[in-house]
């Protein structure tokens, strides 16, 4: 039998690789309530008109060939409109590079920067692929501590204790994937300065940036303007787009500190050809278009969310923080030390008792993560009644046990 790659065998993807179990109940016919996936299309989300309307049009007007390899420039322009409206930073067209999704720009960036035996710091706990894409590059993520007890805010001296020669960069995600948590100017300048002061680069995530409950998301760039950073975001989430596969990195290189970095990253999106040629063109109308449906969306989220916090920290053996932007919560396991092995146990036996899927925490750090599991708030109220109200007869049962 011909074997995989090295670099192929400790691949885990955890959101998705539980599913896997819960689709083997679907096929004995099985309901299974699911909270576990960032995609608020499998709910009762759906794309504005005007940006459906858009592709079919992009596809009439002959965008059906490859586009350029860094996006077409009327994007790239209206990305550029966005960061000085909405972030007051001024960027021209070749800062920016249209991707496949955020992901394909995580790939490509840590491709383009991360050499065998180097260090990317990442919150603890964070979104998979920064964690399975480092190492698959043969570079390690360290993850640095975020205090559930003061609702996951990066613990920045532990981010300062963990810089070494090797580190490379240190990644923000806010709002962050997977416990909401939204991050203040104070503690985004610490962590500037800290990277500043050792001469790293800042990886901001800002795929939610407009998903917040409460307060408002600060780009990272619009902090620190003369800090060498790469900022990811992207259309999935807040165009209500996540299968057309829409995102866009951003380089800000004041001094010219990161162009080879940048020059790098070019040309590997040059080797991949391009994005999707008439998504691009429908993100244009979404830029450009209503925003209607952001606030409306928000508003939904924000009731669920607060109905999501309620029920959990009402079920005796679990408990959490009140997320403040995206559209995850991320519990704590109380009562798990002599009742289940660990956090992926509690979660098989949830789905396989009372067919609710989440994702265990462990999933997004082994550290910071174990003892949580994360879940979506996306679903309506009454799905979520009757998926908390599982989950309160599950700890129930085997607690008493």
């Amino acid at each position: 039998m011909i074997s995989p790659s090295e670099k192929s065998r400790g691949i885990s993807y955890a959101i998705r690789e539980v599913l896997i179990p819960a689709r083997k109940l679907e096929g004995n016919g099985i309901k299974v309530l699911k909270l576990n996936i960032g995609d608020p299309i499998a709910y009762d989300f759906d794309t504005p008109r005007h940006i459906k309307d858009a592709l079919y049009q992009a596809t009439l007007d002959g965008y059906n060939g490859y586009a350029p390899s860094e996006g077409y420039e009327e994007l790239r322009e209206e990305i550029a409109k966005r960061e000085k409206r909405r972030n007051g930073m001024d960027y021209g067209i070749n800062d920016i590079c249209v991707t496949t999704g955020v992901t394909e720009a995580l790939q490509m960036f840590l491709a383009s920067t991360l050499n065998h035996g180097d260090e990317l710091l990442v919150p603890g706990p964070t979104y998979p692929p920064y964690n399975l894409i480092t190492s698959f590059y043969g570079a390690k993520p360290i993850a640095y501590a975020t205090l559930e007890e003061e609702n996951w805010q990066p613990d920045v001296d532990d981010v300062r204790k963990k810089i070494n020669e090797r580190t490379k960069a240190v990644v923000i995600i806010n709002p962050n994937n997977p416990t909401g948590a939204l991050y203040p100017k104070k503690v985004i300048k610490e962590i500037v300065d800290v990277a500043a002061e050792n001469d790293i680069l800042i990886i901001s995530d800002e795929i939610y940036d407009d998903i917040v409950f409460e307060g408002r998301q600060y780009a990272t760039a619009s902090l620190a303007k003369d800090t060498p950073m790469i900022t990811f975001n992207g259309f999935s989430k807040v165009y209500l787009v996540p299968g057309w596969r829409m995102g866009y990195v951003i380089f800000n290189s004041p001094d010219g500190e990161i162009d080879l970095i940048k020059d790098a990253f070019f040309r590997l999106a040059r080797s991949r050809l391009c994005a999707n040629s008439v998504a691009q063109r429908a993100m244009i109308e979404a830029l450009r278009g209503s925003q209607k449906h952001i606030g409306e969306m928000v508003s939904k989220l924000r009731k669920r969310r607060d109905y999501a916090y309620k029920r959990i920290n009402e079920i005796d053996g679990l408990s959490t923080t009140k997320p403040q932007g995206a559209f995850y919560i991320f519990p704590k396991i109380e009562s798990i030390d002599g009742t289940w092995k660990d956090d992926k146990e509690f979660v098989l036996d949830l789905l396989n008792e009372v067919h609710v899927l989440v994702v265990h925490g462990s999933g997004f750090s082994p550290t910071y993560g174990k003892n949580h599991f994360r879940a979506v708030i996306l679903p309506p109220l009454p799905v979520m009644e009757e998926a908390f109200n599982r989950i309160d007869d599950f700890m129930k049962n085997r607690v008493k046990k």
